[in-house]
């Protein structure tokens, strides 16, 4: 019987910084490297590594200003990488339009994907009819698929490369799998970038499932960057799933 799979999203890699040992440059001590990266790249603009402006001298209040200014360009200097699991492939084409993200994504040409997990539609999933009914769908589907695999290699008997035989039948076979069959990506991205994503697609009209991406996104990257993610608030819907906004976020 086919699986339901959770989203899963986990911070890989980030930004870090050193500043030049011949500037004069204190970093704030709460500062995380990708925020001190965005404040040095800003103070860098106008020779303002001292601080002048008490007002915002503390690298939250600077790049709180930069929010409020939109000089969004000064975000491109810091990145994520996220690795994010328990997505379904149509979710995962939603997420492709965000063409300044950077994509590596699982192959079903040479991962077999009739053993693969599949994500379910949460007004699905709080049915259980609904649910029974969907999962003998998915694995009707994915019954054909193992049959066209089976047939399609055989065509290929004739193909000394058993790698391409392999990819050739898959290639082929995947076209009946279903869109809510699990996908992976590992997901790159500067925090400008990230943050059209998580204003675009965390949006209450956004599609459920990519908008709970989009604020598991907003968390991991919070807790990475908290100056720079902390305009955008978390609320629930009537219908229990969550959203987030930014006066910043156009």
């Amino acid at each position: 019987m086919t699986q339901s799979k959770k989203l899963d999203v986990q911070l890989v890699a980030a930004t870090s910084f050193a500043a030049p040992a011949d500037v004069d440059w204190e970093q704030d001590p709460a500062a995380t490297d990708a925020e001190a990266l965005v404040e040095f790249a800003g103070r860098a603009c106008y020779e303002t590594f001292d601080k002048p402006n008490p007002h915002t001298a503390r690298n939250e209040t600077y790049l709180r200003h930069i929010l409020e200014v939109g000089h969004d360009a000064l975000l491109e200097h810091a990145t994520a990488t996220l690795y994010v699991r328990g997505l379904s492939r149509a979710a995962g084409n939603e997420l492709l339009r965000h063409r300044h993200l950077s994509f590596s994504q699982l192959s079903q040409r040479f991962v077999p994907a009739g053993e693969s997990d599949v994500v379910v539609p949460d007004s699905i999933a709080e049915d259980e009819d609904l649910s029974q009914m969907f999962l003998s769908a998915v694995d009707e589907q994915r019954f054909v698929y193992e049959e066209l695999l089976q047939a399609l290699e055989s065509n290929l008997a004739a193909e000394p490369n058993a790698l391409l035989r392999k990819k050739k039948a898959r290639q082929a076979a995947r076209a009946v799998l279903p869109n809510a069959t699990e996908t992976r990506f590992v997901v790159t991205g500067n925090y400008r970038a990230w943050r059209e994503f998580i204003a675009a697609r965390a949006s209450e009209h956004a599609d459920t499932e990519i908008r709970e991406l989009a604020v598991a996104c907003l968390e991991t990257l919070k807790k990475q960057a908290p100056a720079l993610f902390d305009d955008f608030l978390i609320s629930t819907l009537a219908d229990g799933s969550v959203m987030a906004t930014s006066p910043y976020a156009g």
